[in-house]
């Protein structure tokens, strides 16, 4: 497959020039409002001094930054903002191709695509382990393909696109195997707030020099366009201590710093926002999952129930996961997915739904027609 090209915009577009209407389930934007906070800051901000509209600390905003580390239990000077997971991603993965000897990424298949994109920039050697039947990728098939040769391990949990989520035992697990073959382990966890099955651990309640926890506030707070993200690296004093200064040169060169007033409305939304505004949103997304999976059993396909996250993998009988067949959704149904081939191999005859959209029953019905 070809991960140098970004694969979901070859059908967003495709569905843009569609001659009927189309709902949208190709891509993650919340379709919800952020917190009350998020529009708060920004209001009182749009009258600060003339100095808050420049370049915000290149590590990003203390205040932010100090509330990060406290809600992760860590020390603040471990602590990177980025603009978005995307960039938190990429850092951990580049700085551990740096630090750790090997040359070799390790990934799960089916892999999100920009993780495998990422791996091809670096120029690394990528080897995909399957996940089980379940979509959930067992330690043990991580280890057997572990070697020498293995520099970073990416781990996302809840995952996309299968909505597995890893507890504690299959988490400390994946550290586990990181250490013992001397190797990063990668831990995205932007969807955290997401979690229907209660399991949901991070790496870093490891404590390991050998672990990256990545993380946005993009999807739980409903900001995609604002860009804030963060990466949570071992311990400047510890074996691994050079990563988290790497990081901070790598993403000033690139970047000088992020956007000062999306820190600062993020901050004031930390500090405000009640946990049933998550909660809320989670029991929005259970709704919309039992709604999609319902028309899932009348189209006769086969799925496994989202632990977390917000999307749903699907296979149809006689209908792979295939570019060719998602554009025939989109024309002849009315609904755009993602192939499941642009995810890898071992669930390249499914399709990924995403579930950030106000019409999910119009779409199942579309689904169910389309497959009666």
């Amino acid at each position: 497959m070809d991960y140098e090209t970004p694969q979901f915009f070859r059908v967003m577009q495709y569905a843009a020039r569609a001659d009927r209407d189309v709902v949208d389930m190709v891509s993650g934007n919340p379709d919800w409002d952020p917190p009350e906070g998020v529009r708060d800051g920004l209001r009182d901000y749009a009258e600060a001094d003339a100095d808050a509209f420049q370049y915000a600390p290149s590590r990003g905003l203390k205040g932010l930054r100090e509330e990060i580390a406290a809600r992760r239990g860590v020390d603040v000077s471990r602590v990177v903002v980025t603009n978005g997971a995307g960039e938190a991603n990429h850092l951990a993965m580049t700085g551990g191709m740096d630090h750790f000897p090997g040359d070799e990424i390790l990934l799960t298949d089916p892999v999100y695509p920009y993780y495998a994109g990422r791996a091809s920039f670096l120029d690394a050697e990528t080897t995909l382990v399957s996940v089980d039947e379940d979509g959930h990728l067992d330690p043990d098939a991580v280890r057997a393909a572990a070697s020498e040769e293995t520099s970073v391990v990416v781990v996302n949990s809840p995952n996309n696109p299968t909505g597995a989520v890893y507890g504690a035992d299959a988490m400390a697990e994946f550290v586990a195997i990181a250490e013992e073959y001397d190797a990063l382990l990668v831990s995205d966890e932007v969807y955290d707030h997401f979690d229907y099955a209660g399991r949901f651990t991070s790496a870093l309640e490891q404590d390991s020099p050998n672990v990256v926890a990545t993380n946005s506030f993009s999807k739980s707070m409903a900001i995609t366009g604002f860009r804030v993200g963060y990466a949570v690296f071992p311990s400047p004093d510890g074996p691994a201590g050079d990563l988290v200064d790497r990081a901070g040169t790598r993403h000033m060169l690139t970047n000088v710093s992020g956007s000062r007033p999306a820190q600062y409305a993020v901050e004031r939304a930390l500090r405000t926002t009640s946990p049933e505004y998550y909660a809320k949103c989670r029991r929005r997304l259970e709704r919309r999952i039992d709604t999609f999976c319902g028309a899932l059993d009348a189209a006769g396909a086969e799925y496994n129930r989202p632990e977390g996250g917000f999307y749903v993998m699907a296979r149809f009988p006689e209908f792979a996961g295939s570019f060719a067949n998602v554009y025939e959704l989109i024309d002849d149904a009315g609904v755009a997915g993602m192939p499941g081939e642009a995810f890898g191999e071992s669930r390249s005859d499914w399709i990924r739904f995403a579930l950030v959209t106000p019409r999910i029953e119009e779409a199942a019905e579309r689904l169910a027609a389309f497959f009666e």
